[in-house]
């Protein structure tokens, strides 16, 4: 029997730079919206740096640079990935497609058979 532990240690300047990137989101859509006089240049200028600022906040701290080791060594992970050719991709999904189309005849076929036995033969509905 396997145990994993999870290891969730924060410290305070960490739970500090989380709060302060929540901060400059809130900021950044803030100034987007008090800039709307000053023309959508400045409005999308500030929007962007605020949003920049509190992701370079947010990477720095410990929770995000475990972020960014995930996304690292996913994208690794995703590089080994074996590809299908094309040709291969095209058969593979025309089997799919093929086999879709017999099933939905299938239970068709299913369907109006039940229906005919049960509301014909049985219950002489339908006459």
């Amino acid at each position: 029997m396997a145990t994993s532990q999870v290891e969730t240690v924060s410290t305070t300047a960490d739970k500090a730079k989380l709060g302060f990137a929540v901060l400059l989101v809130f900021a950044a859509l803030a100034g987007f919206y008090l800039l709307s006089k000053q023309g959508q240049i400045a409005q999308w200028g500030i929007l962007i740096a605020g949003l920049l600022a509190a992701v370079v906040v947010s990477a720095l701290s410990e929770p995000g640079k475990q972020f960014v080791a995930f996304g690292r060594d996913s994208w690794r992970e995703v590089k080994k990935v074996v590809w299908p050719a094309r040709k291969e991709a095209i058969q593979m999904t025309a089997y799919v497609f093929a086999f879709v189309v017999v099933m939905a005849l299938f239970l068709w076929l299913t369907d109006k058979t039940l229906e005919w036995v049960f509301y014909d033969l049985i219950l002489g509905w339908k006459k």
